[in-house]
């Protein structure tokens, strides 16, 4: 081998290991801003809580006796308020969240909340409404929910769905956060 080719191959050898320690140092250092930032924030989980659930028109209309499934047609409009707590020093970002309601068992109908950004410190409200269209139910569930509503002025319905939310550092959005 020449002596120019042993010095270029070494110089190529000793500009890689500089590249890989400056990129290793890179990394670290990296690691270490997101640590403090961890550190310093000590992010909590936000809330997101059903309130009230207000049912604000109901219909009930018998299907054909003589069809092939007895029971009523169920209409509803039905309004969510869900409370949203931020106990965090940065702010959050939620996604868009849906949501299903049932009554015993029977989807009756879904709603969005769309996606929104909530300040440090804060409690927001957020309202969403679930319009049923003519749901069928058997007459022995629209029996038990006209007794409910009307006799014991409260139904009970099943709200579930999954809630959405990053966690917002200086216009960074981080990983999925947990929502209680």
């Amino acid at each position: 081998m020449t002596p120019s080719r042993s010095s270029s191959s070494a110089s190529l050898k000793g500009c890689c290991c500089c590249l890989f320690l400056l990129l290793s140092f890179l990394a670290l250092l990296v690691l270490a801003v997101v640590l403090v930032i961890i550190l310093a924030v000590k992010p909590k989980k936000p809330q997101f809580d059903l309130q009230q659930v207000g049912v604000q028109y109901m219909g009930i209309t018998p299907n054909d006796p003589t069809g092939p499934t007895a029971g009523a047609s169920l209409s509803l409009t039905i309004r969510l308020l869900f409370t949203a707590v931020n106990p965090n020093k940065v702010g959050i970002k939620y996604g868009e969240s849906r949501f299903t309601v049932m009554y015993r068992g029977i989807p009756l109908g879904k709603a969005s909340v769309p996606g929104f950004y909530q300040e440090a410190h804060s409690v927001r409200q957020v309202v969403a409404t679930i319009s049923v269209d003519r749901v069928n139910l058997l007459q022995a569930d629209a029996a038990d929910l006209i007794r409910d509503a009307s006799l014991n002025d409260r139904v009970d319905l099943r709200v579930l769905g999954d809630v959405g939310a990053k966690i917002r550092v200086m216009n960074f959005d981080s990983p999925g956060v947990q929502v209680e």
